[in-house]
């Protein structure tokens, strides 16, 4: 597995990362547990050496099932959480939340949970607007000074808010929705951590499920998986007139991937993870057999002919990249 820079932090991670949201269980629909957790060990023996996470996932499953899973092999990898939001007694979302001493303290949860002295990498999940950022890099600082993170950095933040936190301290990276289907990022972003060597970690890379090649003209999502409200971060591509066209570029992209000898999957995770600024493109795992499909495109270099087939299949269903449209923050 190809071992990457996060920007200029001199903290290295594999190109492909596991992405937890979906071992969350409560957000993706049903998994099964004990496969995941397998998927877990598997990953770190194929080379896989970054495991992101968040106490949003769940809230909180996600980090327990991952410590579960990690058992006495946490030395092995590189371990991301994020925090920034603030809950009810019912332990519901109520907002973004990062003020000094709410960050200190989430992150002492997110410690305890995952069943470890410190975070190689700690992220803000999401801008909380009324917060200074300044308030928030102190807190950031005080964690790092204090050996409970080795690294921070924030996730979904645009370049101007990137610009603010970097008046009290270096951001090692910024977590950002970036696929096929979603290239906002192309626009802004990426050039910014480009250049002020921000690493750029990229999730959804499958498209949340769309570029997987799993669904069909008949796929639902049940109320218990956040795609059922149509939206994800803001563009509607999970609303069934949308769908359906991206489905048929979904079967465009798998003839292309197929002249190759590959998946679908494989080739959105090749295009994403081929970007010269992105450092890490993070893919959600529920077992072994996804794994080693995602693994397997850790090495495919994508030609510009076959970027630009992969373009052409968007144009002739009419399906927008979003290249244009404002990130959601």
């Amino acid at each position: 597995m190809e071992q990457r820079q996060l920007g200029d932090s001199g903290l290295f991670t594999s190109a492909i990362g596991f992405g937890t949201w979906e071992m969350s269980t409560t957000m993706y629909g049903h998994i099964d547990v004990d496969e995941a957790a397998q998927a877990v060990h598997s990953a770190i023996d194929h080379g896989v050496t970054l495991f992101d996470t968040a106490e949003v996932y769940g809230p909180y499953h996600s980090e327990r099932l991952l410590a579960k899973a990690l058992g006495n092999r946490r030395g092995d990898i590189v371990l991301v959480s994020k925090v920034g939001f603030q809950y009810d007694e019912d332990n519901r979302n109520a907002g973004r939340n990062s003020s000094y001493d709410h960050v200190i303290a989430r992150t002492e949860g997110c410690l305890q949970r995952l069943e470890t002295d410190y975070l190689d990498l700690l992220l803000i999940h999401w801008p909380d607007h009324d917060t200074p950022f300044e308030e928030t890099m102190s807190a950031l600082n005080r964690l790092k000074e204090d050996g409970k993170i080795r690294h921070y950095g924030v996730s979904n933040f645009t370049p101007e808010m990137m610009a603010e936190c970097e008046q009290y301290g270096h951001l090692a990276a910024n977590q950002v929705g970036y696929n096929m289907f979603d290239r906002r990022m192309e626009s802004a972003v990426l050039p910014f951590c480009a250049e002020r060597s921000i690493g750029f970690m990229a999730y959804g890379t499958l498209g949340f499920g769309l570029l997987s090649g799993a669904f069909t003209p008949e796929t639902t999502f049940g109320e218990g998986d956040w795609r059922h409200r149509g939206v994800a971060f803001g563009l509607p591509i999970f609303q069934p007139d949308e769908f359906a066209k991206e489905l048929r570029v979904v079967e465009r992209l798998k003839a292309i991937a197929a002249d190759h000898g590959r998946s679908v999957a494989q080739l959105a995770i090749a295009w994403t993870t081929g970007h010269p600024a992105v450092s890490v493109g993070l893919v959600g795992v529920r077992n072994e057999r996804e794994l080693k499909e995602n693994v397997a495109a850790s090495e495919w270099k994508l030609d510009d002919e076959t970027r630009a087939r992969i373009d052409a299949a968007f144009e002739a269903e009419g399906v927008p990249t979003h290249v244009d449209s404002p990130q959601a923050v």
